[in-house]
């Protein structure tokens, strides 16, 4: 096979990584310290995302660092298959504790979408070793995402992330999800099947119940929905559907869970337990890779009366000096109140946001703690998003990111391909000056990027 030559790149000029963009420059970050990142010209970001959603405690906490190092000199590496540790079962007690309903066993893994692909097994297996082999079908929410492995792509609803790879991904159903900008309700009463939650038990009895095996959903929207909250009674009603058609509910909170939405679990406010949870992102700070799936002890006791063992095992799965890191984090978390401090600093950074309801091309500002979403538009009457060929988004992010502002951008979430969104996910420690920065610097670069596409109000 003729291999084509590869072309001249600047942002991998002199630099053997193989970036995610390839057409792109990296800024060299050398530092963090709080809110802020710092590049090798001394250049300062304000870090508005938390990186990917993840820097909840901040950048540079030194008693993180010496967690993980102290770990590291003590025991590195065991296979989790043949040995318990110190780390792990502190880790699990942790979490455990920090759990809604019955969910108390933890299987920690490396990332997200590892974590998902687990909880994905661990449904089937359930209903396989209680003689329901029939229960095969997974059942997701639109627009949604769960993951880059290929279970875990399956189960979102991201066409622009799944083309490529569409014939190798598993069928699933789907249901609406509870988007009220981009629904009939607007998410007023009486509310659409989509927002009331009726549109999920439609579902399953479309595909029919006997061969659902679980749904899996965040609490509260990611970047798909652009923070999209559900109203009170949503997860109730879907909780009870879950219980009537025997239907594993499985809750992802990889990105909405570890305090980022103002309680430890996005659920919490809602008064319901999933039957497995999957977390991520922030239970380690980002400090290290690491996730977790939760469960019961109903569901984890059906495979151990079968087979005796999960089907599903990873090299660095119940890694020692990762499990080190999550028990840090999660008791720093604790001692200084930061998911309290979160809820606070949510309701201050949602109020200074909806200042920007005024500006060119806003057409919704929602979220809950300290994640929040800003959906661009071409007409905020109609909700008309903005053409796909204009990337705002992204041109949003890079005019952000030349000022020194870090944010996140979602696209496609308005049909499969058009819209555009950014996604704010402060950490945990931001001050109130701090958000003050945050929206000053947003409403520059939306001006500087709505000129740049030429639009008006």
């Amino acid at each position: 096979m003729q291999i084509a030559e590869p072309m001249p790149d600047p942002a991998t000029s002199g630099s053997h990584v193989f970036y995610r963009k390839l057409t792109r420059r990296y800024p060299r970050i050398v530092r963090g310290e709080g809110c802020y990142l710092f590049d090798e010209s001394g250049r300062r970001y304000l870090d508005a995302c938390g990186g990917a959603f993840t820097v909840n405690l901040g950048h540079g906490v030194t008693e993180i660092a010496a967690a993980v190092g102290q770990q590291a000199t003590t025991l590195g590496y065991v296979n989790g298959t043949a040995f318990s540790h110190d780390p792990v079962e502190e880790f699990a007690a942790e979490i455990a504790r920090l759990s809604p309903g019955d969910l108390e066993l933890v299987y920690p893994l490396g990332s997200g979408s590892e974590a998902v692909e687990a909880a994905l097994k661990l449904a089937r297996q359930y209903w396989v070793e209680t003689g329901r082999p029939e229960k095969r079908k997974l059942l997701t929410l639109t627009p949604s995402y769960h993951g880059n492995t290929l279970l875990a792509m399956s189960v979102s609803a991201r066409p622009h992330y799944s083309t490529l790879f569409q014939d190798w991904m598993v069928e699933v159903v789907r249901a609406p999800a509870p988007y009220a900008y981009r629904c009939g309700c607007r998410g007023a009463e009486p509310y659409c099947a989509a927002c009331s939650g009726s549109a999920v038990e439609e579902a399953i009895m479309r595909a029919g119940a006997d061969t659902v095996a679980a749904l899996i959903a965040e609490p509260v929207g990611g970047s798909s929905t652009g923070a999209s909250v559900p109203p009170p009674g949503y997860w109730k009603r879907v909780r009870e559907a879950c219980d009537r058609h025997q239907v594993l509910l499985i809750a992802d909170e990889v990105l909405t869970g570890a305090g980022r939405t103002g309680t430890w679990s996005a659920l919490e406010p809602y008064g319901v337990a999933p039957d497995i949870m999957t977390l991520g992102k922030g239970i380690a700070g980002g400090y290290v890779p690491l996730s977790a799936v939760v469960t019961t002890r109903g569901v984890a006791d059906a495979i151990a009366r079968g087979s005796g063992a999960l089907a599903h095992a990873q090299t660095f799965s119940h890694h020692p000096v990762l499990c080190a890191a999550g028990v840090a984090t999660l008791r720093y978390l604790r001692e200084r109140r930061l998911i309290e401090r979160c809820a606070e600093m949510g309701r201050a950074l949602h109020r200074r946001l909806e200042e920007l309801r005024g500006l060119p091309l806003v057409g919704d500002v929602r979220g809950r703690g300290l994640l929040a979403g800003i959906e661009f538009v071409a007409d905020p009457e109609s909700r008309e998003p903005l053409p796909r060929s204009a990337a705002f988004a992204e041109s949003f992010t890079q005019a952000a990111l030349d000022i020194g502002l870090v944010v996140w951008p979602n696209v496609g979430h308005a049909d499969g391909r058009n819209g555009d969104l950014v996604m704010l996910a402060p950490p945990f420690v931001v001050t109130q000056e701090q958000i003050d920065e945050i929206v000053e610097l947003f409403t520059r670069a939306l001006r500087d990027a709505a000129d740049h596409v030429g639009a008006t109000r």
